[in-house]
Protein backbone atom coordinates (compact mmCIF):
# COMPACT_ATOMS: atom_id res chain seq x y z
CA UNK A 1 0.00 0.00 0.00
CA UNK A 2 1.36 3.17 -1.06
CA UNK A 3 1.76 5.80 1.67
CA UNK A 4 -0.54 8.75 2.30
CA UNK A 5 0.61 12.20 2.79
CA UNK A 6 -1.36 14.81 5.12
CA UNK A 7 -2.10 18.51 3.14
CA UNK A 8 0.64 20.63 4.01
CA UNK A 9 -0.22 22.94 7.23
CA UNK A 10 2.82 24.24 8.84
CA UNK A 11 1.93 25.77 12.08
CA UNK A 12 1.45 29.75 12.84
CA UNK A 13 4.37 30.91 14.40
CA UNK A 14 4.96 34.85 15.08
CA UNK A 15 8.99 35.08 14.37
CA UNK A 16 10.87 36.95 17.16
CA UNK A 17 13.76 35.51 16.32
CA UNK A 18 17.21 36.05 14.18
CA UNK A 19 15.56 35.32 11.00
CA UNK A 20 13.41 34.39 9.02
CA UNK A 21 11.64 36.92 9.99
CA UNK A 22 7.51 37.39 8.78
CA UNK A 23 6.73 37.71 5.61
CA UNK A 24 4.61 40.49 4.69
CA UNK A 25 1.26 38.95 3.34
CA UNK A 26 1.23 41.25 0.07
CA UNK A 27 4.66 39.77 -0.72
CA UNK A 28 3.13 35.94 -0.83
CA UNK A 29 0.48 37.23 -3.00
CA UNK A 30 3.06 38.40 -5.07
CA UNK A 31 4.16 34.65 -5.09
CA UNK A 32 1.41 33.26 -6.45
CA UNK A 33 1.59 34.93 -9.90
CA UNK A 34 2.11 33.65 -13.01
CA UNK A 35 5.97 32.22 -13.34
CA UNK A 36 7.72 33.81 -16.41
CA UNK A 37 10.93 32.50 -18.14
CA UNK A 38 14.15 33.60 -16.75
CA UNK A 39 14.94 35.51 -19.89
CA UNK A 40 11.63 37.07 -20.26
CA UNK A 41 11.43 40.64 -20.67
CA UNK A 42 9.17 41.37 -17.98
CA UNK A 43 11.53 39.07 -15.75
CA UNK A 44 14.44 41.92 -16.14
CA UNK A 45 11.69 44.59 -15.56
CA UNK A 46 11.19 43.34 -12.05
CA UNK A 47 14.77 42.91 -11.68
CA UNK A 48 15.41 46.32 -12.35
CA UNK A 49 12.85 47.72 -10.23
CA UNK A 50 14.41 45.24 -7.73
CA UNK A 51 17.82 46.84 -8.40
CA UNK A 52 16.44 50.30 -8.35
CA UNK A 53 15.02 50.15 -4.77
CA UNK A 54 17.64 48.24 -3.30
CA UNK A 55 20.24 51.15 -3.84
CA UNK A 56 18.32 53.20 -1.69
CA UNK A 57 18.13 50.70 1.03
CA UNK A 58 21.62 50.07 0.62
CA UNK A 59 22.32 54.18 0.56
CA UNK A 60 24.25 53.93 -2.58
CA UNK A 61 24.04 55.37 -6.12
CA UNK A 62 26.40 52.07 -6.93
CA UNK A 63 24.73 51.05 -10.87
CA UNK A 64 26.38 47.08 -9.96
CA UNK A 65 23.51 46.18 -7.56
CA UNK A 66 21.95 42.90 -7.83
CA UNK A 67 20.03 39.96 -5.77
CA UNK A 68 21.71 36.82 -5.95
CA UNK A 69 20.12 33.48 -6.11
CA UNK A 70 21.24 32.07 -2.97
CA UNK A 71 20.89 33.03 0.62
CA UNK A 72 22.91 35.66 2.55
CA UNK A 73 25.99 33.35 2.89
CA UNK A 74 26.15 33.20 -1.26
CA UNK A 75 25.85 37.38 -0.92
CA UNK A 76 29.24 37.29 1.46
CA UNK A 77 30.35 33.87 -0.61
CA UNK A 78 30.20 36.65 -3.88
CA UNK A 79 31.83 39.03 -2.09
CA UNK A 80 34.77 37.26 -0.85
CA UNK A 81 35.59 35.05 -4.02
CA UNK A 82 34.95 37.74 -6.45
CA UNK A 83 37.26 40.07 -4.68
CA UNK A 84 39.46 38.10 -1.93
CA UNK A 85 42.53 36.23 -4.64
CA UNK A 86 44.86 33.84 -3.56
CA UNK A 87 47.35 34.62 -1.42
CA UNK A 88 46.53 38.44 -0.90
CA UNK A 89 45.97 39.49 2.64
CA UNK A 90 42.33 39.44 4.34
CA UNK A 91 42.24 41.59 7.38
CA UNK A 92 38.80 40.69 9.23
CA UNK A 93 37.43 42.70 12.21
CA UNK A 94 36.44 39.49 13.99
CA UNK A 95 34.19 39.96 16.74
CA UNK A 96 31.13 37.13 16.44
CA UNK A 97 29.94 33.97 14.22
CA UNK A 98 29.55 35.52 10.81
CA UNK A 99 33.22 37.10 11.27
CA UNK A 100 34.12 33.72 11.63
CA UNK A 101 32.59 32.62 8.83
CA UNK A 102 33.81 35.15 6.41
CA UNK A 103 37.47 34.33 7.79
CA UNK A 104 36.80 30.69 6.60
CA UNK A 105 35.89 31.79 3.36
CA UNK A 106 38.83 34.19 2.81
CA UNK A 107 40.72 31.04 4.05
CA UNK A 108 39.15 28.42 1.45
CA UNK A 109 40.04 31.06 -1.10
CA UNK A 110 44.04 30.77 -0.64
CA UNK A 111 44.48 34.34 1.29
CA UNK A 112 45.95 35.19 4.18
CA UNK A 113 43.73 35.91 6.76
CA UNK A 114 45.00 37.98 9.35
CA UNK A 115 42.40 39.09 12.77
CA UNK A 116 41.54 41.90 14.58
CA UNK A 117 40.07 40.13 17.62
CA UNK A 118 37.25 41.97 19.82
CA UNK A 119 35.07 39.71 22.28
CA UNK A 120 31.70 38.66 20.71
CA UNK A 121 28.89 41.38 21.71
CA UNK A 122 31.89 44.44 21.57
CA UNK A 123 32.27 47.09 18.83
CA UNK A 124 35.68 48.16 17.49
CA UNK A 125 36.77 51.26 17.83
CA UNK A 126 37.22 52.77 14.46
CA UNK A 127 40.83 54.48 15.55
CA UNK A 128 41.58 51.39 16.83
CA UNK A 129 40.73 49.05 13.73
CA UNK A 130 42.05 51.55 11.82
CA UNK A 131 45.63 51.60 13.14
CA UNK A 132 45.35 47.87 12.75
CA UNK A 133 44.82 48.23 9.11
CA UNK A 134 47.26 50.64 8.30
CA UNK A 135 49.79 48.57 10.01
CA UNK A 136 48.64 45.38 7.83
CA UNK A 137 48.53 46.87 4.38
CA UNK A 138 46.12 44.48 3.03
CA UNK A 139 44.87 43.75 -0.58
CA UNK A 140 40.92 43.68 1.03
CA UNK A 141 39.54 44.70 4.58
CA UNK A 142 36.00 42.68 5.79
CA UNK A 143 33.72 43.54 8.62
CA UNK A 144 30.41 42.92 9.75
CA UNK A 145 28.03 46.13 9.86
CA UNK A 146 25.32 44.38 11.57
CA UNK A 147 26.27 41.01 13.25
CA UNK A 148 23.30 38.74 14.17
CA UNK A 149 24.96 36.47 16.34
CA UNK A 150 25.49 39.22 18.92
CA UNK A 151 23.74 42.33 18.24
CA UNK A 152 26.67 44.95 17.39
CA UNK A 153 26.19 47.24 14.98
CA UNK A 154 29.54 48.15 13.92
CA UNK A 155 30.24 52.07 12.74
CA UNK A 156 32.74 52.16 9.64
CA UNK A 157 33.98 55.83 8.21
CA UNK A 158 37.00 55.71 9.65
CA UNK A 159 37.66 51.77 8.91
CA UNK A 160 36.80 52.30 5.17
CA UNK A 161 38.96 55.54 5.12
CA UNK A 162 42.03 53.65 6.43
CA UNK A 163 41.29 50.79 3.52
CA UNK A 164 41.38 52.78 0.85
CA UNK A 165 44.56 55.06 2.06
CA UNK A 166 46.58 51.99 1.99
CA UNK A 167 44.97 50.96 -1.71
CA UNK A 168 42.33 48.20 -0.18
CA UNK A 169 38.84 47.08 -0.93
CA UNK A 170 36.28 47.01 2.27
CA UNK A 171 33.67 43.83 2.28
CA UNK A 172 30.87 44.76 4.54
CA UNK A 173 28.25 42.15 5.94
CA UNK A 174 24.98 44.08 5.99
CA UNK A 175 22.72 40.79 6.67
CA UNK A 176 20.89 42.18 9.67
CA UNK A 177 21.00 46.21 9.29
CA UNK A 178 19.59 46.21 5.49
CA UNK A 179 15.91 47.34 5.60
CA UNK A 180 15.29 48.36 9.01
CA UNK A 181 18.31 50.99 10.09
CA UNK A 182 20.46 53.44 8.58
CA UNK A 183 23.23 50.96 5.84
CA UNK A 184 24.70 54.25 3.79
CA UNK A 185 27.46 52.35 2.36
CA UNK A 186 28.25 55.45 -0.25
CA UNK A 187 28.13 58.51 2.99
CA UNK A 188 31.31 55.07 4.86
CA UNK A 189 33.18 54.65 1.73
CA UNK A 190 31.85 50.52 1.86
CA UNK A 191 33.12 49.23 -1.59
CA UNK A 192 31.06 45.53 -1.43
CA UNK A 193 28.35 44.85 0.63
CA UNK A 194 25.65 42.03 0.71
CA UNK A 195 22.91 41.06 2.57
CA UNK A 196 19.79 38.95 2.45
CA UNK A 197 15.77 38.96 1.92
CA UNK A 198 14.39 37.09 5.17
CA UNK A 199 15.48 39.42 7.78
CA UNK A 200 14.71 43.29 7.45
CA UNK A 201 13.40 43.04 4.01
CA UNK A 202 10.20 40.99 5.10
CA UNK A 203 11.10 38.12 2.42
CA UNK A 204 11.52 34.51 2.34
CA UNK A 205 15.29 33.23 2.26
CA UNK A 206 16.64 32.45 -1.02
CA UNK A 207 18.32 35.93 -2.44
CA UNK A 208 20.93 37.56 -1.37
CA UNK A 209 21.24 41.44 -2.41
CA UNK A 210 24.98 42.47 -2.97
CA UNK A 211 26.40 46.07 -4.53
CA UNK A 212 29.80 46.53 -6.17
CA UNK A 213 31.21 49.98 -6.04
CA UNK A 214 32.52 51.67 -9.38
CA UNK A 215 36.06 51.49 -8.39
CA UNK A 216 35.63 48.02 -6.87
CA UNK A 217 33.90 46.58 -10.37
CA UNK A 218 36.79 48.59 -12.40
CA UNK A 219 39.44 46.45 -10.42
CA UNK A 220 37.34 43.09 -10.92
CA UNK A 221 37.33 43.74 -14.19
CA UNK A 222 40.66 43.86 -14.43
CA UNK A 223 41.55 40.80 -12.23
CA UNK A 224 44.15 38.84 -13.58
CA UNK A 225 43.11 35.17 -11.97
CA UNK A 226 39.68 33.91 -12.93
CA UNK A 227 37.18 33.59 -9.84
CA UNK A 228 36.70 29.99 -8.23
CA UNK A 229 33.60 30.09 -8.08
CA UNK A 230 31.76 30.10 -11.18
CA UNK A 231 28.65 30.44 -9.78
CA UNK A 232 28.93 33.60 -8.01
CA UNK A 233 31.45 35.06 -10.58
CA UNK A 234 29.85 38.61 -10.76
CA UNK A 235 31.56 39.67 -14.65
CA UNK A 236 29.27 36.57 -15.60
CA UNK A 237 26.05 37.58 -13.64
CA UNK A 238 26.82 41.15 -15.63
CA UNK A 239 26.20 40.15 -19.07
CA UNK A 240 22.80 38.15 -17.93
CA UNK A 241 21.64 41.02 -15.50
CA UNK A 242 23.13 44.28 -17.42
CA UNK A 243 24.27 43.59 -20.82
CA UNK A 244 23.25 40.70 -23.42
CA UNK A 245 20.89 39.39 -21.33
CA UNK A 246 23.00 35.91 -21.60
CA UNK A 247 21.87 32.70 -20.23
CA UNK A 248 23.76 32.07 -16.70
CA UNK A 249 21.31 29.75 -15.24
CA UNK A 250 17.69 29.73 -13.91
CA UNK A 251 16.90 32.49 -11.75
CA UNK A 252 14.19 31.66 -9.14
CA UNK A 253 11.27 33.89 -10.66
CA UNK A 254 8.88 33.98 -7.95
CA UNK A 255 11.43 34.71 -5.44
CA UNK A 256 12.52 37.71 -7.31
CA UNK A 257 8.82 38.53 -7.70
CA UNK A 258 8.50 38.67 -3.68
CA UNK A 259 11.58 40.84 -3.31
CA UNK A 260 10.29 43.31 -5.66
CA UNK A 261 6.55 43.04 -3.26
CA UNK A 262 8.84 43.27 -0.01
CA UNK A 263 10.82 46.11 -1.40
CA UNK A 264 7.66 48.24 -2.72
CA UNK A 265 5.96 48.09 0.75
CA UNK A 266 9.52 49.81 2.36
CA UNK A 267 9.17 52.24 -0.95
CA UNK A 268 5.85 53.26 -0.20
CA UNK A 269 6.27 53.61 3.94
CA UNK A 270 9.66 55.52 3.01
CA UNK A 271 12.93 54.03 3.89
CA UNK A 272 13.47 56.95 7.07
CA UNK A 273 10.15 56.30 8.73
CA UNK A 274 10.61 52.42 8.34
CA UNK A 275 14.79 53.28 9.72
CA UNK A 276 12.48 54.98 12.60
CA UNK A 277 9.60 52.56 13.32
CA UNK A 278 12.12 49.71 13.88
CA UNK A 279 14.18 52.23 16.14
CA UNK A 280 11.40 52.81 18.37
CA UNK A 281 10.41 49.07 19.09
CA UNK A 282 13.96 48.94 19.54
CA UNK A 283 13.58 51.17 22.42
CA UNK A 284 10.55 50.15 23.78
CA UNK A 285 11.87 46.39 24.33
CA UNK A 286 14.84 47.50 25.75
CA UNK A 287 12.83 49.24 28.20
CA UNK A 288 10.77 46.59 28.88
CA UNK A 289 13.46 44.25 29.38
CA UNK A 290 15.72 47.11 31.71
CA UNK A 291 12.51 47.68 33.98
CA UNK A 292 12.37 43.82 34.72
CA UNK A 293 15.21 43.78 35.56
CA UNK A 294 17.62 42.49 33.22
CA UNK A 295 20.49 43.85 31.32
CA UNK A 296 21.35 43.48 27.40
CA UNK A 297 24.39 42.07 26.49
CA UNK A 298 25.49 45.01 24.00
CA UNK A 299 26.51 48.67 25.42
CA UNK A 300 24.17 51.19 24.46
CA UNK A 301 25.06 53.11 21.03
CA UNK A 302 26.74 50.04 19.88
CA UNK A 303 23.12 47.89 19.47
CA UNK A 304 21.72 46.83 16.16
CA UNK A 305 17.91 48.01 16.13
CA UNK A 306 16.67 45.12 14.59
CA UNK A 307 18.47 42.12 16.67
CA UNK A 308 18.28 42.22 20.46
CA UNK A 309 20.63 40.30 22.76
CA UNK A 310 19.21 40.56 26.44
CA UNK A 311 21.34 38.49 28.89
CA UNK A 312 19.60 35.55 30.28
CA UNK A 313 18.81 36.15 34.09
CA UNK A 314 21.08 33.89 36.82
CA UNK A 315 19.72 30.82 37.26
CA UNK A 316 17.07 30.99 34.74
CA UNK A 317 18.08 28.23 31.37
CA UNK A 318 17.35 30.14 28.05
CA UNK A 319 15.51 26.94 26.09
CA UNK A 320 13.18 26.39 28.75
CA UNK A 321 12.14 30.17 28.76
CA UNK A 322 12.08 29.98 25.01
CA UNK A 323 10.31 26.39 24.55
CA UNK A 324 7.45 28.20 27.27
CA UNK A 325 7.12 31.49 24.94
CA UNK A 326 6.12 29.48 22.01
CA UNK A 327 3.97 26.63 23.72
CA UNK A 328 2.18 29.83 24.91
CA UNK A 329 1.87 32.40 22.12
CA UNK A 330 3.45 30.93 19.14
CA UNK A 331 6.39 32.88 19.38
CA UNK A 332 9.97 32.06 18.68
CA UNK A 333 12.74 34.11 19.97
CA UNK A 334 16.16 31.83 19.69
CA UNK A 335 19.26 31.87 21.71
CA UNK A 336 22.83 32.46 21.96
CA UNK A 337 25.66 29.85 20.37
CA UNK A 338 29.51 30.02 20.43
CA UNK A 339 30.70 31.86 23.46
CA UNK A 340 27.41 33.49 24.36
CA UNK A 341 25.40 30.03 24.23
CA UNK A 342 22.91 30.03 27.41
CA UNK A 343 24.25 33.41 27.62
CA UNK A 344 21.51 35.46 25.67
CA UNK A 345 18.45 35.85 23.92
CA UNK A 346 18.25 37.11 20.64
CA UNK A 347 15.22 38.73 19.56
CA UNK A 348 14.87 39.99 16.40
CA UNK A 349 12.11 42.56 16.04
CA UNK A 350 11.81 42.92 12.40
CA UNK A 351 9.28 43.79 9.31
CA UNK A 352 5.81 43.83 10.03
CA UNK A 353 6.05 43.28 13.90
CA UNK A 354 7.97 45.95 14.60
CA UNK A 355 4.77 47.54 15.96
CA UNK A 356 3.24 49.22 18.91
CA UNK A 357 1.23 45.93 19.61
CA UNK A 358 3.39 43.32 18.75
CA UNK A 359 6.21 44.77 20.92
CA UNK A 360 3.60 44.94 23.66
CA UNK A 361 2.56 41.21 23.14
CA UNK A 362 6.27 40.04 23.00
CA UNK A 363 7.13 41.54 26.38
CA UNK A 364 4.16 40.67 27.73
CA UNK A 365 4.47 36.87 26.81
CA UNK A 366 8.51 37.12 27.68
CA UNK A 367 7.55 38.15 30.87
CA UNK A 368 5.17 35.44 31.57
CA UNK A 369 7.74 32.66 30.69
CA UNK A 370 10.26 34.12 32.72
CA UNK A 371 8.01 34.16 36.17
CA UNK A 372 6.76 30.61 35.04
CA UNK A 373 10.74 29.94 34.92
CA UNK A 374 11.30 31.72 38.27
CA UNK A 375 12.75 34.79 37.72
CA UNK A 376 11.34 37.46 39.78
CA UNK A 377 11.10 41.27 37.65
CA UNK A 378 11.78 44.35 39.46
CA UNK A 379 9.23 45.79 37.62
CA UNK A 380 6.87 46.04 35.26
CA UNK A 381 8.40 45.07 31.43
CA UNK A 382 4.82 46.20 29.91
CA UNK A 383 4.25 49.33 31.14
CA UNK A 384 8.03 50.52 30.98
CA UNK A 385 7.33 49.63 27.12
CA UNK A 386 4.41 51.46 26.92
CA UNK A 387 5.76 54.56 28.36
CA UNK A 388 8.27 54.11 25.84
CA UNK A 389 6.51 54.44 22.60
CA UNK A 390 4.30 56.92 24.62
CA UNK A 391 7.79 59.25 24.40
CA UNK A 392 8.27 58.75 20.57
CA UNK A 393 4.69 59.80 20.39
CA UNK A 394 4.71 63.14 22.53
Amino acid sequence: MSKTYAPLNPPRRLLYGPGPTMVDPRVYQAMTKTVVSHLDPYFFEVVEDCREMLRTAFGTTNEFTLAMSGTGSAGMQTAVANFVEPGSKFVVLANGFFCDRISEMGRRQGANVVRLEKAWGEAFDEAEAAAFIRAERPSVVGFVQAETSTGVFQTSKAICAAAHEVGALVIADCVTSLGTMPVELDANGIDIAYSCTQKGLSCPPGLAPVTVSPKAMEWLRNRKTTPADWYLDLKLLADYYEGARRYHHTAPISLFYALREGLLCIHEEGIEQRWARHKAAHEAFVAGIEAMGMEMHVKAGQRLTSLNTPRVPEGIEDLKVRKRLLAATDMEILGGFGPLAGKVFRVGIMGPLATEENVIALVAGLETALREEGFAAKGSGVEAAKAAYAAVVA
